[in-house]
């Protein structure tokens, strides 16, 4: 007799901040589901809501607090709901969140929302709010269940985490603690099992995945890829993010040697100036930095480059902002992510003088990303009449009766042709570029058959 899901309890996620918080969001879910807890879409129907939060930057802990405010609504209607609360926000803030929000019941940290199943046990026993923070050494072996990329093309793969690093401007040592290698075995198992369920291409998440395994790891990283080109059935394989210093040649000529692994590397470089990147404590020239990019680019001619660029950092005078306009024209960056500095509480650079007025910190950004746009745009019209292979991973959001994939080098292709391309690796011509995406056709795209919705390239 199947059981009635109806009758199972709900378990409601929203996720905010960067691609690792969506993997342990994902993790944290097949773990209720050991428990016959459902993931559900519909906070109203949810009995525990866990919110996951980021603290890289002001805003998006702004926005974090603004949720978990809006909770307090469906505590008052539902006061059985749990309310958790987790990520780098619930680490730095611990016990200070439930002063701030008494209706929050559970918090913990970055390395503890592993616990959470148990807590919520302990919590609907005892009625006591609960905050456990603690950091661990080594990664926990958890049930590969994957429950939540059913269906899915792609997924992630969290490797390591912290950081050691300690740039001046930077909370991920404190809310993600010091750099930890999962073990290599780990890693090639799960990616297996995603394999098992339909998944075809893996993103590798780290701080920074270029340390793994320099520290406590078995292998290194380089040798972390050729493992899993050799151990599993993977179509594609992708890293991030990378430190520059830390990007060895070893590294650089996996992209020539290995076939799965995707030609694009996000390298942040943060700045333009040496001097400010010395006060970032980046540990890097602007001069090592472009060096790097043109090896990365002897070994592999069409890698795409994408990057992180900060503005309005403490000191930073026009000149400085000027050096890192005329890096993003030197390098020529396919994507550029870019954002103005704020002060992160414990970080050093909090405590910086010549802070950057916020009018000026607006006027370089935009100034910046016009810059970006014009050089992303011209990058992309480059590849309009050339035929890319892109990985079919749905259906688009702005147009259910397009698809949409990904290129090997990361640039968005939207194309109209049949859904069961779902999940393969297709030929596609490119016909128009945009900023941010790519609109492409399929070979004889109108030629399809009626019976079996195929295009002919796929009979």
């Amino acid at each position: 007799m199947k059981s009635d899901k109806r009758n199972k309890k709900k378990l409601f996620i929203r996720t905010f901040g960067c691609q690792m918080n969506v993997y342990d969001s994902e993790t944290l879910a097949d773990l209720f589901f050991l428990r016959n807890i459902l993931l559900t879409d519909n906070m109203g129907e949810a009995d525990i809501v866990f919110v996951n939060t980021c603290s890289v930057r002001e805003k998006a802990e702004q926005k974090a607090c603004s949720f978990i405010g809006r909770l307090q609504r469906f505590k008052l209607k539902k006061p059985n709901l749990i309310v958790a609360v987790g990520g780098c926000m619930g680490q730095r803030m611990g016990e200070t969140l439930p002063e701030r929000f008494p209706f929050v019941d559970i918090v913990v940290g970055t390395d503890t929302f592993y616990y959470l199943p148990e807590l919520v046990e302990r919590y609907r026993t005892s009625g006591k709010k609960l905050v456990q923070l603690e950091f661990s050494r080594e990664f926990p072996r958890l049930p590969l269940v994957k429950e939540c990329v059913s269906g899915q093309v792609t997924a992630m793969v969290t490797i390591m985490q912290g950081c050691d690093n300690f740039c001046t401007y930077c909370i991920v040592p404190y809310v993600r603690g010091r750099e930890k290698s999962r073990p290599s075995s780990d890693i090639v198992r799960e990616i297996q099992e995603l394999t098992s369920k339909g998944v075809k291409e893996v993103t590798l998440l780290g701080q920074n995945v270029n340390s793994y395994g320099l520290k406590d790891g078995d292998i290194t990283f380089p040798e972390l890829l050729r493992l899993i080109a050799r151990e599993t059935d993977l179509l594609r394989l992708r890293f991030t993010t990378s430190h520059p210093k830390d990007l060895s040649e070893d590294l650089m000529k996996c992209f020539h040697d290995l076939e799965i692994l995707c030609k694009h590397i996000h390298l942040p470089v943060q700045a333009g100036s040496n001097k400010i990147l010395r006060l970032m404590n980046r540990r890097y020239t602007r001069e090592e930095y472009l060096q790097k990019v043109r090896k990365l680019r002897e070994y592999c001619p069409e890698i795409a480059i994408s990057t992180d660029v900060m503005v309005g950092f403490p000191g930073e005078e026009e000149a400085d902002y000027l050096d890192t306009l005329r890096l993003l024209e030197e390098v020529r960056f396919d994507t550029v992510f870019s954002f103005k500095y704020s002060d992160r509480p414990g970080t050093a650079a909090a405590s910086f003088r010549g802070k950057v007025p916020e009018k000026v910190k607006t006027r370089r950004l935009i100034q910046l990303q016009e810059l970006q746009n014009k050089i992303t745009l011209e990058q992309n019209e480059k590849l309009v009449g050339t035929v890319q292979e892109v990985l079919v991973a749905g259906t688009s959001k702005a147009d259910e009766r397009q698809l949409t994939g990904r290129t090997g080098d990361n640039h968005i292709v939207n194309f109209y042709g049949p859904r069961n391309l779902i999940g393969e690796l297709v030929p596609v011509t490119i016909v128009e570029a945009y900023a941010h995406s790519l609109k492409g056709e399929l070979p004889l795209v109108g030629e399809f058959s009626r019976e079996k919705d195929q295009c002919v390239i796929c009979r």
